[in-house]
């Protein structure tokens, strides 16, 4: 089974290379599709590299494609860039900033490798790896926003604003994703709710990281998170 694993970058000069050598470090057949979005801080550069490095010692387990965003417009538009280049039988969202570990890889797959899911989300709350001790107030604008989200698709998950989602990829790329930002967790979730996909849940670890080490979702992207999730459950 191949694995698609689409990274968004937007300015992470500083975790960049560690993020795809942890990718690159778990033992499977896989193409790594990095999307940058508008970066301004050295990432793109280091894309590049990464690329020409790839083309003069080819691994066929590790091959790289990369994407060029010309402006900043968000994680969506970053995923919506990079589903054409996708030619793996699971796509994995992986962002590059090290919170997600993708030792944990095995377990997102394994429900849809065995036939049982179409779709698996991390959680971040029950069992797992080791998580790291943060924020509160964001614990609780993600229990809310998963009810929420519970109320209008009637699933019962207990992390929806997960960034580590697992896909059979003709699901993922039969999405047409319109958010830009962040508002693409609920719009995803929405949309295979609606779709009658087969979702599971398993337990993964996290290593959050604060603001000062360059955390982006803000109490704002909370409030467009609700917005969409009444959009793409009514209006959409």
């Amino acid at each position: 089974m191949k694995l698609s694993i689409l990274m968004p970058v937007y300015n992470e000069v500083a975790t960049l290379d560690e993020a795809v050598r942890r990718v690159r470090a778990v033992d499977v057949p896989k193409e790594i599709i990095l999307i940058d979005d508008g970066s301004r801080d050295g990432s793109r550069e280091i894309l590049v590299r990464l690329e020409a490095e790839a083309k003069e010692n080819p691994d066929p387990n590790n091959e790289i494609k990369i994407v060029l965003n010309a402006i900043n417009q968000g994680k969506g538009a970053a995923i919506r860039s990079g589903l054409t280049r996708i030619t793996g039988d699971v796509a994995i969202i992986q962002d590059a900033d090290l919170e997600y570990n993708p030792q944990d890889y095995p377990r997102l797959v394994d429900p849809i490798q065995a036939g049982e899911a179409d779709v698996v989300y991390g959680t971040r709350f029950y069992g797992g790896g080791p998580h790291r001790v943060l924020f509160f107030w964001h614990y609780v604008g993600n229990q809310v926003l998963t009810l929420c989200s519970n109320i209008l698709t009637n699933l019962n998950l207990s992390d929806m604003e997960v960034g580590y989602k697992a896909f059979r990829a003709e699901i993922l790329k039969g999405i047409e994703i319109k958010s830009n930002r962040f508002g693409i967790e609920p719009e995803l979730t929405v949309k295979i709710a609606k779709k009658g996909c087969r979702i599971y849940e398993v337990p993964i670890s996290y290593y959050g990281r604060t603001y000062a080490e360059g955390k982006k979702i803000t109490w704002k992207d909370g409030f467009a998170a609700f917005y969409a999730l009444l959009r793409f459950r009514f209006l959409d």
